[in-house]
């Protein structure tokens, strides 16, 4: 678990740095960011990139494990704590700027996550939401999510972008940008980073689309109303 951990710790850390980059791209600035809140941090990619241009930063998680390697290292504006996302523990407002990246799709009631993001963002503050899109085909994106399940015992579903658009639009938050990009994924590189082996591992390699496959991922940039 330590080496799969170190693993995870390494990717986030490149993650943290190209995100920074795409959070300076799509909002100008980061200026004038008081507190933001990383939901379902991990090991913190979104906390580190946006720790440079916050006064303070939170990051929540459900895995202690996840949060450990997220504080090893971490930038001293920056804390994690144990948290749940559908039911955050923070008041009405409180956030600037609140990220919530390749969550959806690990819960099983992916709209009350995107409520909570919108109650603890402060009027005309700002929400990135980042995940895996489901396929508009519903039987394709069956046998999508029958694959991603077997390879991680943790996902529910993939969301179409009409879903998470909808998602939004529910909770009164205005789409400022939105991109959906592909990603090239390799089986064998997936299955060294977490671990997996023996039977496990030939099944998710059997339920593969391809040993290199493509998804697509949705980033959704919004501003709370007021």
């Amino acid at each position: 678990m330590r080496d799969d951990l170190a693993a995870r710790k390494a990717l986030q850390q490149e993650r943290a740095a190209d995100l920074e980059a795409r959070l300076l791209r799509l909002l100008g600035s980061l200026d004038g960011i008081v507190r933001a809140l990383d939901v379902g941090c991990g090991t913190g990619a979104f906390a580190y990139a946006v720790a440079p241009h916050a006064a303070e930063v939170i990051g929540i998680d459900t895995s202690e494990e996840l949060l450990a390697a997220a504080r090893d290292g971490a930038p001293a504006n920056c804390s994690f704590q144990v948290a749940d996302a559908t039911a955050l523990p923070f008041g009405y407002g409180e956030f600037d700027l609140v990220g919530c990246l390749r969550l959806l799709h690990h819960v099983r009631r992916p709209e009350l996550v995107v409520s909570e993001l919108a109650r603890v963002t402060r009027p005309g503050g700002r929400i990135l939401l980042v995940d895996q899109l489901g396929d508009v085909d519903p039987m394709v994106s069956i046998e999508q999510d029958r694959f991603e399940r077997t390879r991680d015992s943790s996902h529910t579903r993939l969301l179409p972008d009409a879903d998470v658009r909808g998602f939004l639009d529910a909770n009164d938050l205005v789409v400022l940008s939105n991109d959906i990009v592909t990603e090239r994924r390799d089986v064998e590189r997936y299955l060294d980073l977490v671990g997996l082996e023996g039977e496990q591992r030939e099944r998710v390699r059997s339920l593969a689309p391809a040993p290199v496959y493509e998804v697509e991922v949705g980033w959704y940039l919004a501003r709370k109303r007021g």
